[in-house]
């Protein structure tokens, strides 16, 4: 098997490490200030866990790799302008947008936008940074240098947030996980749940979540193929009515996707290592709901492991206040062992998961 260089050495690039490692695929994730010489690339298929990075003698080099996966796609996706316009060249739901690149703007923005605007960074931000939320009068405190930068949106009143991860391999073969439903709180997420994609009962839920499900995949796989993705990407919509608006995309593995570690029989990670090494690439078995918690800004507490459910995935990061330090994975057949697992990490983590941990219970029902 072909050693793999992950552009990035954050977690994302140690899961994708820890996958390799029971398949023995050597994977090697790498800092991006890294000595060329101390990579072993050459041989290597490569792949990141950015979507952009800053000009260092080990990005020149590698821009010029031939088995560098994705790499033309990582700038086009990076940028949310040429992203958006992809979605738009495809016919894909999104959020009325426009390029936002003078001050005199404003006035024929909120009259063809409305009155609620989000503006954000072409480039970076992310987890809610390089963000705004403007009503008329709030756009007179934005920051000189964002005009050409930013992008304005119309804000969508939705009634959830969904993420669909996917891969797609060089044959154009594309295999799915069931929809993942996201909490975020100030731009984070904070919890993620999955249902098996079981049998549609004749509910009205069931069959609405089969027709969401069906309509995420057929949105992504329109992007893979167009782009000649070959990899895992995440797609996070909002639900508006019964249909899908695209927010953004990552072409990566994400943070959404974590729960596949202990929820699916092939994680994310997994996934994504063998369509980039062209390995057979079935479609992952989902049995059990499965509940996903970040940790953030909180330090280590042994008490979790106290719970026979609980999957401690901890990153070894320093701790800090906004920063993901880990994550708690939870999956069983029985949604009520689920919820009473998560009724008892209420009192074992800081008060400001409580109303995360509440809402993955209500959607557990």
């Amino acid at each position: 098997m072909k050693p793999v260089c992950v552009l990035g050495n954050g977690q994302l690039g140690r899961m994708l490490r820890q996958a390799g490692e029971p398949l023995g695929i050597t994977v090697y994730p790498v800092g991006l200030d890294a000595e060329p010489e101390a990579v072993p690339y050459q041989n290597s298929v490569i792949t990141a866990e950015i979507e952009r990075w800053p000009e260092t003698a080990l990005t020149q080099e590698l821009a010029r790799h031939k088995a560098f996966a994705n790499r033309d796609i990582f700038p086009r996706l990076a940028d949310r302008l040429p992203q958006k316009q992809l979605m738009d060249s495809l016919g894909l739901a999104t959020a009325p947008w426009q390029l936002l690149s003078d001050t005199n703007q404003w006035p024929q923005l909120f009259s063809e936008l409305g009155n609620f605007v989000i503006v954000k960074r072409r480039m970076g931000g992310y987890d809610g940074r390089g963000q705004w939320r403007i009503h008329p009068g709030d756009e007179t405190e934005l920051p000189a240098d964002i005009y050409g930068e930013c992008i304005a949106e119309q804000a969508i009143p939705f009634s959830g947030e969904v993420s669909l991860v996917g891969a797609r391999n060089k044959n154009g073969d594309c295999v799915f996980y069931p929809l993942a439903h996201n909490l975020h709180q100030d731009g984070i997420l904070r919890a993620s749940i999955v249902s098996p994609q079981e049998n549609y009962h004749l509910q009205h839920h069931h069959l609405q979540h089969h027709h969401l499900q069906q309509q995420a995949e057929s949105m992504l796989s329109a992007i893979m193929h167009e782009l000649k993705y070959i990899g895992v990407m995440a797609m996070e919509c909002f639900i508006v009515g019964d249909n899908l608006l695209i927010n953004e995309l990552a072409p990566r593995v994400h943070n959404s996707g974590h729960w596949t570690q202990n929820g699916a029989s092939i994680s994310q990670f997994e996934l994504h290592l063998r369509a980039i090494l062209d390995l057979p690439m079935p479609r992952p078995v989902v049995t059990a709901p499965s509940v996903m918690i970040n940790l953030i800004g909180t330090d280590i507490n042994a008490q979790w492991l106290s719970l026979p459910l609980v999957h401690l995935h901890w990153y070894e990061k320093e701790v800090r206040p906004a920063r993901k330090v880990g994550h708690l994975n939870l999956s069983h057949f029985d949604k009520n062992e689920l919820k009473n697992t998560l009724q008892k990490l209420i009192p074992m983590l800081p008060p400001e998961y409580q109303s995360g941990l509440e809402w993955a219970q209500e959607k557990l029902i």
